[in-house]
């Protein structure tokens, strides 16, 4: 039988070398494949895309497989990057990471694995995926703290089929161990964190390059003017830190959130406490609904759905219309929920897709 050639996505971090390692010991023949995705800045400051290319060499000599880089930059720029802009303008808190592996992860890298004969691509995304049925599922990681299954929940039937996710029944506990002992010189590298690609810059001072600057005023939901910020493109719903409001007066102690954006009026809508009832809401409206399996879930029961990265899933109803859109009603209200993130829809470990919260 022809050995099944695997193209995985190394970034120099830990988990892609180590899914790549695991790759080569299951008897794949492996490639590893470095993306370049970003060039307007990519200095010594922030950008560690050279470094990260060197320990993704590196890690490569020492499992015994080639490398190649390629870059995607235009791509990114075209698909991702332009979004991001747009959504930002309007107000909205877009997540990149989520179009970046539906547009350049799972397409512009697939396309490019395809080319070089590949039956599979691999990334070192904690996720797990399964054929039931004749149909390919996307799953949560065993590692609940690390499942990254939110960020994948575009992915289609066609490129679901061509993934593997070879650390998705893995701990980190376990990858970092696996990586130290076989001597990957990144076994200790922490996580990267900041926008896929970008990397870790300060956000407000990156976005300003970007956008214009229109001052105005914070206020509360009675009209009161507690404060002036940057321009409204640099805050998102639930933001605490960077908001420079004082005790004040009239102030209980309490740390100010960022509860709204009236953006024909050019203010910030802040509030008092973690818990102000204009923070939570038990309904939301998406739009762009994308469905891992093709189809709609049946909406005569309950599901589970996640409003953000780093939440539990909250028990909620679903109705579904033409065009792509569909309301969620949770049994528990909602805290923060950000016009422009991700509504995604769980039942039990499966993730069955979502959309973009409008």
């Amino acid at each position: 039988m022809a050995v099944k050639r695997v193209v995985v996505g190394m970034s120099g971090g830990v988990d892609s070398s180590v899914s790549a390692l695991l790759l080569k010991q299951q008897g794949y023949d492996v490639i590893g494949l470095f993306m370049k995705n970003w060039e307007d800045d990519d200095d010594e400051e922030h950008c560690s895309s050279r470094e990260d290319l060197i320990d993704a060499v590196s890690v490569a000599d020492v499992i015994g497989i080639p490398i190649e880089a390629v870059n995607f930059a235009k791509e990114y720029k075209d698909r991702v990057f332009s979004y991001f802009l747009r959504e930002y303008e309007a107000g909205r808190t877009p997540n990149p990471d989520i179009l970046c592996n539906s547009e350049i992860k799972f397409k512009a890298f697939l396309d490019h694995a395809m080319r070089l004969g590949a039956d599979f691509i691999a990334m070192g995304h904690y996720a797990q995926v399964r054929e039931a049925d004749g149909l390919f599922q996307l799953l949560k990681a065993q590692d609940a703290s690390k499942d990254q299954s939110y960020f994948l929940h575009r992915l289609n039937q066609a490129q679901l089929s061509k993934a593997l996710f070879p650390i998705g029944k893995l701990l980190k506990t376990e990858v970092r161990e696996i990586a130290r002992k076989h001597h990957l010189a990144n076994h200790a590298k922490r996580d990267s964190t900041g926008i896929c690609f970008i990397g870790e810059r300060p956000f407000r001072e990156f976005l300003n390059r970007y956008l214009p600057t229109q001052p105005g005023d914070m206020i509360t939901p009675e009209g009161k003017v507690v404060g002036q910020h940057q321009g409204l493109s640099f805050y998102t719903l639930g933001q605490r830190q960077g908001l420079g409001i004082g005790g004040g007066k009239e102030s209980t102690g309490e740390p100010w959130f960022v509860a709204n954006k009236d953006m024909a009026n050019n203010r910030l809508i802040v509030v008092q406490g973690h818990d102000h009832p204009a923070l939570l809401t038990p309904h939301l409206d998406a739009m762009e609904m994308h469905w891992i399996s093709g189809h709609a879930p049946d909406i005569t029961r309950g599901y589970a759905a996640k409003t953000r990265y780093r939440q539990h899933d909250a028990a909620c109803r679903i109705s579904t219309s033409p065009g792509g859109t569909a309301a969620f009603d949770f049994s528990e209200p909602q805290w923060a929920v950000t016009p422009g993130q991700s509504v995604v829809v769980y039942d039990g470990e499966i993730c069955l897709g979502g959309g973009i919260i409008t």
